[in-house]
């Protein structure tokens, strides 16, 4: 089975295609929101691999006016792909981690910029208020909105050792709170979080399959310096997936995901000044053609196991 792009799963750029028949550029943003467990309401220090920039490394520039921020990196898209249509995504940091007066002050300007067609903003699953699920509900019926929640493993041991400060139930939560007000919701997961197995990041994919989820991203665990994670690893030095290890566990993760669910990213894209290990992660198409030939040599594909599962 293979999608419009003559893929194997289910890509954002075929989703997008389908959906606003063009090409569309994602825009990253920097708002300058902080995170709950960066500054002391649920913990310090934020996630143990999380940089300065707060998981923001391509976004633009902290402090920077938002309509100059997203004005400048059109530019360069534009020049890449003339007729591409935009959406604004909200990257660095938890972005919805505020009140929602100020939360209106940075995405209601976008709206109006021109070809913009919708807004994504990450964020974590315990940072969103009822006032802002409201906020939220009138956006959605007014631009193509997603959120893109946090969630990483859905194993408490490994969620306490890189200091996520939310429990896998104000995730489901804020999943069903999101999807009963039919808000598109895309879930970030990291394989080869530290001593994590291949059947724990399995059983999280497992998990994400049964529930009303619209998209994923699958990213590799990079350690970039001057992180938290970075000083447990040269401690520790746990284990750190090799590209093979890594390619077989994000195939098996393929054929367990319905066909529906979109895959928004496959694997990371450290910036190699930062990057420590792997440093096989910065070849980044080598990575995702290294994808599609384990897939066509499996002859294998996005849902497969399901299907045998129905069988």
């Amino acid at each position: 089975m293979t999608w419009g792009n003559n893929k194997r799963y289910y890509t954002l750029d075929c989703f997008y295609k389908e959906k606003f028949g063009s090409k569309i550029a994602k825009v990253s943003l920097n708002a300058g929101f902080t995170c709950p467990n960066r500054d002391g309401t649920k913990g310090v220090g934020g996630c143990i691999y999380c940089s300065s920039n707060l998981s923001g490394e391509y976004a633009g520039k902290k402090g920077e006016d938002i309509r100059k921020q997203f004005d400048e990196i059109k530019k360069v898209m534009l020049h890449k792909w003339p007729t591409a249509k935009f959406i604004a995504y909200f990257q660095a940091g938890t972005n919805t981690y505020a009140d929602v007066l100020e939360l209106k002050e940075v995405f209601e300007p976008i709206l109006n910029e021109k070809d913009v067609v919708g807004i994504n903003i990450a964020t974590r699953p315990d940072a969103i208020s009822n006032e802002c699920l409201d906020y939220l509900e009138d956006l959605n019926k007014r631009t193509f909105l997603t959120i893109e929640l946090g969630l990483q493993t859905i194993h408490e041991t490994t969620s306490i050792l890189i200091n996520r400060c939310h429990t896998l139930k104000e995730f489901h939560d804020m999943v069903l709170e999101l999807r009963k007000r039919n808000i598109n919701v895309v879930v970030h997961i990291i394989n080869g979080l530290p001593y994590e197995t291949k059947e724990m990041m399995l059983e999280t994919v497992k998990y994400l399959n049964q529930l009303d989820i619209n998209g994923i991203k699958i990213h590799m665990l990079h350690i970039l310096k001057n992180t938290k994670l970075e000083k447990m690893y040269q401690k520790e030095k746990f284990h750190v997936l090799t590209k093979d290890e890594y390619i077989d566990i994000v195939v098996s993760e393929l054929e367990l995901l319905r066909p529906d669910i979109v895959i928004h990213r496959i694997t990371g894209d450290p910036k190699v000044e930062d990057l420590i290990e792997p440093t096989w992660l910065v070849k980044k198409f080598v990575v995702l053609n290294d994808i599609d030939k384990e897939l066509k040599k499996r002859n294998t594909y996005q849902g497969k196991s399901l299907e045998v599962n129905v069988k």
